[in-house]
Order: C-alpha cells, then structure tokens, then sequence
C-alpha cells in the first residue's frame, strides 16, 4: 500500500489498517530415512515443533495460525474491509473532529464513511474508531482516500488527507461457447478457470437467463434416485485449474411458437459464481449479459422433430420435418424430392404444402429409402414459395447409419 502525506505537525494521529482473516500456517518438514546419518533426529524435532499436526508431522499444513504480515492481494468480487483509527496524540481537547473515507476507482467515487457527523470533541490519548466495508466491483487501480478535519481549543481549523493506494486484480477467467441446436434450444458451456495463487471452494455457479429463456443445469448425474455434482462433494477449484459447465436455455411456452422472435434473441443471460476462499472469505462475480450469435434461418427454417438412428438397408423408414415461416410475409409453398445415389424419396414430389402465415410452422411426413451402407446424408429437399417464385433447397438436413439386416 503506497501512503504519500503532507509533512505537517498535527494534533491528531490517523492509522487505517486492512482487515483480513489469518492464514494457516505452512511448514516445509525435512526427513530423512532412519538408517542415515541425522537418524530419527529431524523426525524427533517435528513431532516437538509445536506449528505441527500431531500423527500428521510430515504434512506442510499446521495447526497454527499466521497473521497477514502485509497488505495482500484484493480480487474483483471480494470486500475490502478497513479500519480507520484517528486518535489524539496531543494534550489538548480537540473539537469538531470530521473522518471523511473515499474510495476513487477509475471511473467513480465512492463515500465509505459510516457516518457523516462531526464528533463535538477529543480528549487527549482518546481515538475515534470506524470500519468500512466495500464489494469491489472494479478492475484496476483504486484509492483510499482519508480525509481528517478538525478545529483546535484555540479555534484554528486544520485538515489532512492520506491515500492508500492498492491494485484489485481479476480472480477467474470465464470464457463462453454457444450451440444452437436443430430446435430453438441453445447449449452453453462456461470455462471457468481460477488464475488466483490459492485454491477456491466455487459455492454457486449458476446461469440466470433472460426473460425469453428457461434454463436447465447440466452439471449433476442422477444416482440412486437424486442427483449428484458430476465435480463431487468438495467443489474445490485448484489454481490454474479450468472447469467446464453446460446449462441448456429453452425457450419459453409464449415465445416458442414465435420463430421470428426468437430467431433474433442474442441476450442469453449472465453467470453469477460465488465462492470461498481461505478460512471462508466470500467473493462473487456477475457477467455481464451473455450474448450469442444469432442463428441466420433465411426465411424459411428446416428442422427434424423424428428420425431414426438406424435404419435397414433397401427399407423404407420414414421422418417428420417441420418447417418454419421466418419471415414476414405469407408463404404458399410446394415441396419436391430430389433422388441422390445413396437416398431415394418415397412418395409425390411437386405437391402443394398450402399457405405459411409468417412465424407459423407445419409438420411434414416423409418416407425414404436407402440404397448405400454407411452413415448417408438425408438430401434433395427443395421448397419453393409460388407466391414469389422463390426456391429454397436442403442438403444435408440429417444423417442416418445404414445397415444390412442380418
């Protein structure tokens, strides 16, 4: 912490201390096999070290606590906590005494004083005493301002300021990747990596969405009828460790139907993680709106609602599509089937589907027939809107594995 200060003499002595919580004390044990030289010498003064665990003497955790010996590191997401002490180091009463404690960041100034009333008086080797208490949601430099104003017995106004300067650095690096699947879901997957020097028990990790989207954690297994964390009991994140979480966003019942609408969301929601660090010291960290590249369906969207994993070579098998109106006209559209080498249509190509009103959606049935082993793409679909002429054409809607029944 940088102090700089006027060099005035002044009645009033001012003290501001971090407050944080002790650590537990580390050892580095030394040991050696008893057929060496020191013999059982290192293993006799460990076990009468009195920082060790007992039966554990080996292990670098003690029993002992050690107190902060310097400022330490603040993370975004955490409480700054301080202590402010003034306290009268002359033999006269001073009067009118006001402790003023601003926090300047980069883009703010925050007031931190618990109160804003001067105190009447001071009596010689008395104090005043105030904690402040701040989540620090800034990135970067911040300042401690504390400012004393007083009036001596002789009626002379005096002040001083000092400033505390310390840097707040970034705990977690979060990176985001989006899915979208064939139906109006998305998936997304949070990389959560701990770049702190210590480890962190991540308490909370959830995904609020937005006020179009329910979300569904993917995080746990069911066993024996209830679910489990697929990361165990202790949640503990190592530093310099990633872990991934996926949560699905579906949409809800009133904006389901609405293709135009959803097709042009882009604000998922944001990750609110909460963790403990230490002896239980608590952070939390918000993102911002998370946002995603719109999905680009043109004006007519191809989706399927049923297809088969597997189906038998030269059988037909049949699919439902269903397809969607993205724009914002009605659409009166046929449909044709185009052979491929490997995949035949079943059934009359050139038919009328009728008319499409914008945002609505109709379910098509279809039966093919595959003539290639393997894994084949599902291809040849053409939609055409005779209202403008307009053709629209599918390869690669879906793949199918081919077998030859045994």
């Amino acid at each position: 912490m940088d102090v700089s200060q006027a060099k005035q003499e002044h009645l009033l002595a001012l003290k501001v201390m971090r407050l944080t919580k002790p650590t537990l004390f580390t050892n580095l044990p030394v040991t050696c096999e008893e057929r060496d030289l020191p013999g059982d010498l290192f293993s006799r003064l460990m076990r009468d070290d009195p920082s060790t665990i007992k039966g554990a003497e080996t292990l670098m955790l003690g029993e002992m606590l050690t107190l902060p010996q310097n400022f330490g590191n603040i993370f975004l997401g955490e409480t700054f906590s301080s202590y402010i002490s003034v306290h009268n180091d002359s033999s006269q009463v001073v009067k009118d005494i006001l402790v003023k404690a601003d926090l300047q960041t980069s883009s703010q100034r925050l007031n931190l004083s618990a109160s804003n009333s001067a105190v009447a008086e001071l009596k010689p080797e008395c104090c005043i005493d105030d904690v402040i208490h701040h989540e620090v949601k800034e990135i970067g430099t911040h300042i401690l301002v504390c400012a004393v104003s007083y009036t001596t017995q002789y009626g002379e106004k005096l002040y001083f300021r000092k400033f505390f300067k310390f840097q707040v650095l970034k705990p977690l690096d979060v990176k985001t990747k989006f899915y979208n699947a064939e139906t109006d879901e998305v998936f997304l997957e949070a990389q959560i990596q701990n770049i702190t020097t210590s480890p962190m028990f991540m308490e909370k990790v959830s995904l609020e969405p937005s006020m179009m989207y329910n979300v569904t954690e993917l995080n746990t297994v069911t066993h024996q009828d209830h679910g489990v964390s697929t990361f165990g009991k202790m949640s503990y994140l190592q530093p310099m460790d990633t872990r991934q979480y996926l949560y699905c966003l579906t949409p809800k019942a009133e904006y389901a139907e609405k293709a135009g609408v959803i097709k042009g969301v882009t604000v998922i929601g944001k990750l609110d993680i909460v963790w403990k660090t230490n002896l239980g010291e608590r952070g939390r960290l918000q993102t911002s709106q998370l946002q995603r590249m719109a999905p680009g369906y043109g004006d007519i969207r191809l989706s399927m609602e049923v297809i088969p994993d597997t189906v038998n070579l030269e059988e037909p098998f049949d699919i439902r599509c269903k397809i969607t109106n993205c724009s914002e006209r009605t659409m009166d559209l046929l449909v044709d089937m185009i052979n491929t080498s490997s995949v035949h249509w079943c059934g009359v190509s050139g038919r009328a589907l009728g008319k499409l009103s914008p945002g609505a959606s109709l379910s098509l049935p279809l039966t093919l027939l595959a003539s290639v082993q393997g894994l084949q793409s599902i291809s040849g679909l053409r939609l055409t809107d005779s209202f403008l002429k307009r053709t629209y054409e599918y390869d690669d809607v879906a793949q199918v594995c081919v077998i030859c029944p045994s």
